[in-house]
């Protein structure tokens, strides 16, 4: 059953992918970390999604967190000179997608 909030996640995994390996070139533990966050979003959604209650609100919490630990790592990223703003708008947009539906679930 689709699941709007989970493949809006997946779809920021594969815009990343080609920013992360660009990001690989300069940083391997800021790309580590950028993809474990936005992995976490992915699979801490799908984890809530069949839970309820206060269980169901926390993993859609930290899938938030990690959600905006991801926009971090790119503003970081950018800051860095490691990636423009260009290379990463795609993924900046989606990840501000995925931050409010998961805080709009959370809630």
């Amino acid at each position: 059953m689709p699941f709007d909030a989970l493949d809006r996640s997946v779809d920021l995994i594969r815009v990343l992918a080609p920013v992360l390996r660009r990001l690989g070139e300069h940083d391997a533990e800021l790309t580590s970390q950028t993809r474990r966050a936005a992995q976490s979003v992915a699979l801490n959604i799908a984890e809530a999604n069949p839970r309820v209650g206060r269980d169901r609100r926390n993993r859609f919490r930290i899938a938030l967190a990690s959600a905006a630990e991801v926009a971090a790592c790119l503003q970081v990223a950018e800051a860095l000179g490691y990636v423009d703003g260009a290379e990463v708008a795609a993924a900046a947009a989606l990840v501000d997608r995925v931050r409010a539906m998961t805080w709009r679930l959370a809630g």
